[in-house]
């Protein structure tokens, strides 16, 4: 029963939802902005389910939300109306999710046999723009939260910004991204912007570990991605942690004259690509872009490199920073 008491670590874009609520100032438009994997989609899935409820629940805060004060008011879902058990199910007919592999199920087959790289504008409008000037099925609104937004083509933000600046009647959007940057500054100016921060290391390595992976790995996870969990989580199941250590060892065994490892890392990144395209077949259905999806790998393998760089930098000079690959300190110290 997802809502947004659930959602841990950010309690300023919490707290500010609330007070807007509160104050009858909530956009019909929201960017939320950060880095993947830390609550952006949890929380636009707990705002659409209160905004969708059938019986929306008013009360003092009385303690239970730490980022308000016990007498401000708290807005939460009812839980037991249909609508409530819809989302719950995921199953609602009035929350849309959006997101450029939905191209595999356009009307067009043209767009379904294309390689994914942009969310193009025959997806935007097709399960956006067009749905978006329908009734909601239950009477009470429609929200899309859209996926990657940053990603849309300049025709598609062209195409979205009409509904985005005056929206049918009850429909709400949300645009998640990690490069509000790279959206036109017209899309940008249209939403009320929430700047989602890093979890704390110690929440992320305690989620980490209660998904079975084990503390050593788990806080390297948590400081090489800066506090995701959904990222750190995504890596430690893709098997990056060995292909991690393999790349250290390597990288220290250069200043014993050790050389001819770039066409080892180049057979792991091919395989890291392979290994994407292949489940985002499987998963998603979706034919990725074996050049996306090379361009990703490499971009892994070059972050790892740089963070070690980074670590041996610190030891270097004496940087008071925690070493991010600590569990490989022997390797950093020969890198440094």
């Amino acid at each position: 029963m997802l809502s947004l008491l659930d959602i841990v670590g950010q309690d300023a874009v919490l707290s500010r939802l609330q007070r807007n609520i509160n104050a009858k100032r909530l956009h019909h438009g929201f960017l939320f902005a950060g880095m993947r994997g830390i609550g952006r989609r949890t929380t636009a899935q707990a705002l659409a389910k209160l905004l969708l409820c059938e019986s929306p629940q008013v009360a003092p805060n009385a303690g239970r939300a730490g980022y308000l004060a016990a007498d401000e008011l708290l807005h939460l879902p009812c839980d037991v109306c249909e609508s409530c058990r819809l989302m719950d199910a995921g199953t609602h007919g009035d929350y849309h999710y959006v997101y450029k592999e939905l191209a595999q199920y356009h009307d067009d087959a043209a767009v379904r046999q294309r390689k994914m790289q942009a969310l193009s504008i025959d997806v935007v409008k097709q399960f956006l723009l067009d749905p978006a000037d329908n009734a909601p099925s239950r009477g009470v609104g429609k929200v899309f939260v859209v996926r990657e937004a940053e990603l849309m083509s300049i025709d598609a933000q062209n195409a979205f910004l009409k509904t985005l600046e005056e929206p049918p009647p009850g429909v709400t959007l949300i645009l998640l991204t990690q490069k509000p940057e790279n959206l036109l500054p017209t899309t940008r100016s249209r939403c009320s912007a929430f700047r989602f921060a890093p979890l704390a290391e110690e929440f992320v390595i305690g989620q980490l570990v209660a998904e079975e992976i084990e503390e050593h790995e788990a806080t390297f996870w948590a400081r090489y991605t800066g506090g995701s969990v959904g990222l750190g989580l995504e890596m430690a199941r893709a098997g990056m942690y060995e292909i991690k250590r393999t790349l250290l060892d390597d990288l220290a065994s250069l200043g014993a004259g050790r050389g001819g490892m770039g066409e080892a890392w180049a057979k792991i990144t091919d395989t890291l690509a392979e290994a994407e395209v292949s489940r985002a077949k499987r998963e998603q259905g979706a034919n990725l872009s074996k050049a996306v999806a090379s361009r990703r790998a490499a971009s892994q393998m070059l972050m790892l490199l740089a963070s070690a760089c980074l670590d041996a930098v610190t030891l270097s000079i004496g940087l008071d920073r925690p070493l991010v690959h600590a569990d490989q300190r022997n390797a950093i110290s020969a890198v440094a």
